[in-house]
């Protein structure tokens, strides 16, 4: 039985249903309590991006358990650390990059950022730059800081979260930026964005990442790229920021870390924003008890030297431009199907709803049709009006003819049966 359990962001009548409880993963393929195996279009959260059951991380990660079962970064380091930090600088790039804090997931990392701006600022002179800004319809995690930062209406008032000090302006909307930066720009300690939404796969514009960089020099704040979806090869580089003209000062990476294998988020730092640290001996005051620990890092550069052997980067390119192909014709073909989003195995499908208006699909039939894909044989995730799909950059050619095979057999069920044919058994929210 699982009533003991309280899983996350599903609805209380969905707990305990065999369903939905996963026992195993291998590849790409997720197996179910009720013996089913399903097709995993998602990459578990985003993070499984090298597939499932990696033997080479597994590996290292077993042998770090075994030497070092628990050694911290709270007062101490310790040598699988000191080589994690310095492979990802070098994969990030050193001439940027300077340090890296390690923290234990996304949300938690976005909370560390907004204190590490906040002392940097101080620390030259300008407390007064508290305000940190994030994008309407964003993500950045559950937690107090992070959950702030968020731009997506996921309930925050109902938790007393303190969104004092965070402002929202809209993505790819130079203009609500520039008007904020007229009026606020010395107060403002950082930007945080994400290269793609996670919310709804949307891609940031060239013309809007150089309002930003512009806006910087301008006015002093740190840009943070937020790439705990996008990082470790998601959209076609190892951090889709790379593509950007000028580095941000701060990167955020956490889901493909360690290949999903352990609670771990790395924030790297260049070193303008370390040096104010380093000259003032200042210590930041932030320590997270599993953070950086033996077996999270040697993951993380497993992780890393696996992306390289398996040329994963690469690889995602390729996927990228079938998908390209593909998902057009899907919009192209199917009556229910509108447009899609996104960048490199990082997509969005969107739905219009029955009808000839062309509104697109509730938010509320979401889960309805997540469970009707599932169903077909595929897992995606729920979107803006349709779902999102990020297949692991270990894809075959094969398995992405499957996966859209599988999707498009979900969608013609779930428009023939409708939602409330399939809604009382609907897997994940709608979140």
């Amino acid at each position: 039985m699982g009533d003991a359990l309280w899983p996350s962001l599903q609805a209380p009548a969905l707990h305990g249903d065999d369903e939905l409880c996963t026992v195993s993963a291998h590849g790409v393929r997720v197996r179910f309590l009720d013996g089913r195996e399903l097709l995993c279009g998602t990459s578990g959260l985003w993070n499984a991006n090298l597939g499932y059951g990696n033997e080479a991380i597994a590996d290292a990660a077993s042998a770090a358990l075994r030497d070092a079962s628990y050694l911290s970064v709270f007062r101490y380091e310790n040598v699988y650390a000191r080589r994690a930090a310095r492979e990802l600088v070098e994969a990030a790039g050193e001439d940027t990059y300077a340090r890296v804090i390690f923290s234990t997931s996304g949300g938690a990392a976005n909370d560390l950022v907004m204190k590490v701006a906040r002392h940097h600022h101080a620390l030259r002179g300008q407390g007064q730059r508290k305000l940190v800004v994030g994008l309407r319809d964003s993500y950045h995690g559950l937690t107090f800081g992070g959950f702030a930062l968020t731009g997506e209406n996921l309930g925050q008032p109902v938790y007393g979260v303190d969104q004092r000090l965070v402002r929202h302006v809209s993505p790819n909307a130079p203009e609500e930026i520039r008007a904020l930066a007229s009026r606020q720009g010395a107060q403002i300690a950082a930007v945080v964005v994400e290269p793609v939404l996670g919310t709804g796969a949307v891609v940031l514009t060239p013309e809007y990442v150089e309002t930003l960089l512009e806006l910087r020099e301008k006015h002093g704040f740190l840009l943070v790229a937020d790439e705990v979806a996008t990082g470790f090869g998601r959209t076609g580089s190892l951090f889709a920021s790379q593509r950007w003209p000028a580095p941000p000062d701060v990167l955020i990476t956490s889901k493909g870390l360690t290949n999903g294998t352990s609670a771990a988020a790395a924030v790297l730092v260049s070193r303008a924003v370390a040096e104010p640290f380093d000259a003032s001996g200042d210590v930041l005051v932030h320590g997270e008890t599993q953070a950086g620990t033996p077996v999270t890092c040697a993951a993380i550069s497993a992780t890393l030297a696996e992306m390289r052997r398996l040329d994963a980067v690469a690889s995602a390119r390729r996927l990228s431009a079938r998908l390209d192909t593909a998902l057009d014709a899907l919009v192209a073909g199917h009556p229910r199907v509108s447009a899609t989003t996104g960048a490199g195995c990082f997509r969005s499908i969107r739905l219009s709803a029955a009808g000839d208006d062309g509104a697109p699909l509730p938010q509320g039939e979401v889960p309805a049709l997540v469970a009707a894909i599932r169903r077909a044989g595929a897992l995606v995730h729920p979107s803006v009006s349709g779902v999102q799909i990020l297949p692991a950059l270990t894809y075959t050619d094969g398995d992405l003819d499957e996966l859209l095979l599988r999707i498009r057999a979900g969608i013609d069920a779930y428009t023939v049966t409708g939602a409330a044919a399939v809604g009382a058994a609907a897997g994940a929210g709608a979140v």
